[in-house]
């Protein structure tokens, strides 16, 4: 079969489109020919040797796929061959065919078309995740959302407006807001690109008291971490919960927060790790799924698909995402 593989660490166009042997079937697991993947933040900092989970070279990256059972291992009992499934992979998913736990596929609505199923369980995922169990958000309260016009942020913007919260959507470009408008955020604005100073970051925070009329947002979700960190922490509400989802600001600029700010505002810094809670608590995040299953029928999210590649073409998929060109989702069709 065909597969995208990483065989030497490095930037996006290291990588190579290879022939390798289909995967067997074992028990417990099935078999998915793949009908589309979807390229996240990990996949950029795992081929480049930067992500706290590093597989073995050689190795095929994607964390996340949609396709057709078609086959099943012994002892698998709620899947069967031709049901229609996403699956969460960690890696490999760029390739023709994949074996996967039967835990780790999920059955999708018929009305589900493979793209959207291949972007929606780690964006999603994580922003439900965050939003329900660490952030606790309630109704009414507000919510600033940093990158907010990525995958994750899209998400969360979608998610917010469901869970009946004000939604601030911050990005970097005029028309990367007036996406997230079209998703559902209340109010939007522009920040600079790029390491801030003190300036901009005094500015930065000014600006989000502005917004939220000086008592700052109730929940801060967070997946780009940098010198954007700080100021946002500085704005936020009293009682409030500052997510941290991720560092797409870069793996070497995680930003040292002064802990005396948890206690001027009273508030928590509450990491968010959904493929370890996916782990620990399965079922809780089966009944997440479902969530968004009903969310997704009823037409309260979508998942935004920006940009599309061929498999042939998956090396140049992962760079659009690296170079920050995607607005929502990039899918690699297979």
């Amino acid at each position: 079969m065909k597969a995208l593989q990483c065989v030497e660490l490095g930037p996006p166009d290291k990588l190579k489109i290879s022939e390798v042997p289909d995967p067997k079937i074992i028990p417990g697991h099935v078999l998915i020919d793949n009908k589309a993947g979807s390229v996240n933040f990990p996949d950029v900092l795992m081929i480049q040797g930067l992500y706290q989970f590093q597989p073995e070279l050689p190795f095929t990256p994607g964390g996340e796929s949609a396709g057709i059972i078609s086959a099943v291992g012994e002892g698998v009992e709620n899947l069967k061959v031709g049901d229609r499934v996403f699956a969460m992979t960690g890696i490999g998913a760029f390739a023709e065919k994949i074996v996967v736990p039967e835990a780790a596929a999920v059955k999708i609505p018929d009305s589900m078309n493979f793209d959207t199923a291949a972007a929606l369980p780690m964006t999603y995922g994580t922003s439900l995740y965050a939003l329900k169990q660490r952030g606790m958000l309630k109704e009414n309260e507000t919510l600033l959302v940093l990158g907010a016009a990525g995958g994750v942020g899209l998400a969360t913007v979608e998610l917010g407006k469901a869970m009946g919260a004000n939604v601030i959507a911050a990005a970097s470009s005029q028309e990367k807001v007036d996406l997230c408008i079209k998703h559902g955020a209340d109010q939007s604005f522009i920040y600079p690109a790029g390491k801030l100073d003190r300036d901009q970051q005094k500015e930065l925070s000014g600006k989000i008291k502005e917004l939220t009329g000086g008592s700052g947002p109730n929940v801060i979700y967070d997946p780009v971490g940098g010198s954007y960190s700080e100021p946002c922490l500085r704005s936020i509400a009293w009682e409030g919960r500052y997510l941290v989802i991720g560092f797409a600001a870069g793996a070497d600029d995680i930003p040292k927060m002064p802990l005396n700010l948890t206690l001027l505002k009273g508030c928590q810094i509450v990491g968010v790790f959904w493929g370890a809670w996916v782990g620990m608590f399965p079922e809780e995040n089966k009944k997440n799924f479902e969530e968004l299953f009903k969310l997704h029928t009823e037409g309260k999210i979508n998942p935004e698909v920006s940009d599309s590649f061929n498999l042939d073409d998956g090396s140049k998929a992962i760079a659009h995402l690296k170079d920050r060109k995607a607005k929502g989702k990039v899918i690699i069709k297979i």
